[in-house]
C-alpha cells in the first residue's frame, strides 16, 4: 500500500494511479460498487467485497482508494454520469430541457432505491458538477438572473427527488404487501370498517370510484398511475415556475 499521508482528503485532487499498466480505474471500482448495491444493498458494499469482485486482493484496492468514503464519492459520480444529457442532445426550450433532465433524474433515481439515503454525504465530483451546469443550461434562454435559476434549479431537484422517493417507497410498500396477502386482507377489512362509520366521505367515494374503475377496467396496473403522477405533477410545477417567475 502506498503513502498516502500527505494527500488531499478530497479524491478529485488526487491523481489516479499513473503507473505502466495501472489494473483498475476508478469507473470500473465504482460501477463495481453501484453493481453490488443494486444487488445487495448499499450495506453490503464494503472495500473487501468490491476488491473480490474485481478479482483483486483488498490491499490492492488501497493503491487507488483510500477508504469507503472514497468509494461512495466515484459511485454518486457514476450515478450523474447517468443522469447528464448526451452532448447536443439538451432542447433549445426551457421547459423541454428542464423535463429532460428531471425524467433522466427520476428514472436513475428509482433504478438505485438505496442511492438517495446512501449518497447524501458524497463530495461533490465532476459528473455533479456537470449535472448542475446542464440544469442552469437548460434555463439559459429565460431571462431569469442566477440567483433566479438556482432558485428554480432547487425547486426542481426538490419535487424529482421526493417524487422518486415516493416511488421507490410505494413500489417496496407493493411487493411487501404482495407477499402477505393476509396482511392485505386484515387492512382491507380495517380500512372499510372506518369508511363505513361515516366519517370519511371523501374516501368513501374514492373507494367507490376505485371499485367501479375495477369494474370498467378503466385504470392501470397498481404502481403504474406513478409514472402519469409525476408527469402531471412536473407540468403543474413548470406552469407554476412560468407564472411565478414571469418566463415568456
Amino acid at each position: 500500500m502506498i503513502n498516502t499521508a500527505d494527500d488531499p482528503a478530497l479524491i478529485w485532487l488526487r491523481p489516479e494511479p499513473s503507473g505502466r499498466k495501472p489494473r483498475y480505474t476508478r469507473a470500473e471500482i465504482a460501477r463495481a460498487g453501484v453493481g453490488i448495491a443494486d444487488a445487495e444493498g448499499f450495506d453490503a458494499v464494503t472495500m473487501k467485497r468490491i476488491a473480490g469482485e474485481l478479482g483483486a486482493g483488498t490491499m490492492t484496492l488501497y493503491y487507488y482508494v483510500r477508504n469507503k468514503a472514497d468509494i461512495v464519492a466515484l459511485m454518486q459520480d457514476a450515478i450523474f454520469q447517468d443522469v447528464l444529457v448526451p452532448a447536443g442532445e439538451l432542447p433549445p426550450d426551457w421547459r423541454d430541457a428542464v423535463t429532460l433532465i428531471a425524467r433522466r433524474t427520476r428514472d436513475v433515481l428509482v433504478g438505485h432505491p438505496w442511492a438517495v439515503s446512501s449518497l447524501n454525504q458524497a463530495q461533490f465530483g465532476p459528473n455533479a458538477m456537470r449535472h448542475y451546469e446542464q440544469s442552469l443550461s437548460a434555463l439559459a434562454s429565460t431571462a431569469l438572473s442566477y440567483p433566479q435559476k438556482t432558485e428554480v434549479t432547487a425547486i426542481l431537484d426538490d419535487y424529482v427527488v421526493g417524487n422518486g422517493s415516493h416511488t421507490i417507497e410505494a413500489r417496496d410498500r407493493f411487493r411487501a404487501a404482495a407477499g402477505n396477502l393476509g396482511l392485505i386482507a386484515e387492512a382491507t377489512a380495517y380500512g372499510e370498517e372506518l369508511i363505513s362509520t361515516g366519517k370519511f366521505p371523501e374516501l368513501e367515494a374514492l373507494a367507490r370510484h376505485a371499485r367501479e374503475a375495477a369494474i370498467t377496467g378503466s385504470e392501470t396496473g397498481p404502481l403504474a398511475h406513478l409514472d402519469t403522477q409525476f408527469e402531471n405533477g412536473l407540468a403543474a410545477l413548470l406552469d407554476g415556475i412560468e407564472q411565478h417567475y414571469g418566463i415568456s
